[in-house]
């Protein structure tokens, strides 16, 4: 699943104004004990029904969310810059995802004590006079608007990681995914617009400066997706951020293969043997296959590799593709014949 759906997070002062603004016209619709009790329910429904639906439109973590996009989320909501410096928390603060659940739990509270609230002084009030009636209507307001405040910072935590995480890629942890890595100008781009051709899509993650490039091809009726990851596989763990670290660790939940592309010809501008310590990493972290692509290999070959190809020469580029699709070994669950 994506987050792409959940509604906009209303901030507490903002849904104080709009409960008590339409309380108030319907008060005027009314007259005496029945308008104090219509305004009562009014904003108490507007506010109670409000803060369960932002609680509600969230998706269980650790039920309905895949690993891919818990990790991603994780990172995202966590706050981490993307320059590298780290967000300094209260130390009561567990930041992440435990922080957007604590909140979202929060703003639950805050919803059933309004309903409380209206119950507790709608029985006030069918004992009162109209002024009397007029007194508890008020009290209960003030009391709705302690609690809307109350949870405040939860709203603002909810929708800045509302609006974080709708900026992630859409990327289908159900299909199968192929993961391009090397360092730049060795040609990863290249080989992803070749094989995806015009189905090609750019998405940009919150935690890299560069975008991301996602394509997808089909083999035997099954659609793959193949993903350049510019700011995150290109360069070593140490030179990462910890948004960054955490991006690819979400990835290793993702990826069926990898294909990681080396440049033998230096053109690039990174030698070979920072290449090979950056292929070494990977084939460590990544629980996937990983074939070795020598690219450029109208210039040199001279690098021990699974596979050798030349992108701007269409020089075995579908050779490689095979290879990867192979190493994937996906196999769809079709149902048996004895199912029919």
């Amino acid at each position: 699943m994506t987050f792409e759906d959940l509604p906009t997070t209303p901030r507490a002062e903002e849904l104080i104004d709009k409960a008590f603004s339409r309380a108030s016209r319907t008060g005027r619709a009314k007259d005496g004990w029945d308008a104090q009790e219509s305004m009562l329910i009014t904003a108490a429904n507007i506010l109670s029904d409000n803060l369960a639906n932002v609680s509600t439109s969230w998706p269980d973590f650790e039920f309905e969310v895949e690993p891919f996009y818990y990790e991603l989320a994780d990172a995202v909501v966590d706050g981490s810059d993307p320059s590298g410096s780290e967000v300094h928390r209260d130390s009561e603060s567990p930041g992440g995802v435990d922080e957007l659940r604590q909140a979202l739990s929060e703003i639950n509270w805050a919803s059933r004590q309004i309903e409380e609230i209206r119950s507790e002084y709608q029985t006030k009030m069918r004992k009162s006079g109209v002024e009397t009636a007029r007194k508890h209507r008020k009290q209960a307001f003030a009391r709705m608007a302690d609690i809307v405040e109350e949870v405040e910072d939860d709203l603002l935590t909810v929708g800045e990681a509302r609006d974080a995480l709708k900026t992630l890629p859409d990327i289908r942890p159900d299909e199968p995914a192929i993961v391009v890595a090397g360092y730049p100008n060795v040609g990863k781009s290249s080989f992803v617009n070749h094989v995806t051709r015009a189905s090609n899509e750019i998405a940009s993650y919150p935690f890299t400066t560069k975008a991301v490039q996602i394509g997808h091809f089909e083999r035997d009726r099954i659609r793959y997706q193949i993903i350049d990851t510019p700011g995150i596989l290109d360069r070593p763990e140490e030179d990462r951020n910890g948004i960054e670290r955490q991006a690819v660790s979400a990835l290793t939940h993702l990826a069926d293969a990898v294909v990681f592309v080396l440049d033998a010809s230096g053109d690039c501008g990174y030698p070979l043997d920072a290449q090979l310590e950056l292929l070494a990493e990977v084939e460590e972290r990544f629980d996937a296959p990983v074939l070795t692509v020598c690219n450029k290999s109208d210039r040199s070959t001279d690098v021990e590799a699974d596979a050798y190809m030349s992108v701007t020469e269409d020089e075995n580029v579908d050779a490689v593709l095979d290879m990867a699709v192979e190493a994937v070994g996906f196999e769809p669950d079709l149902p048996s014949r004895s199912e029919h």
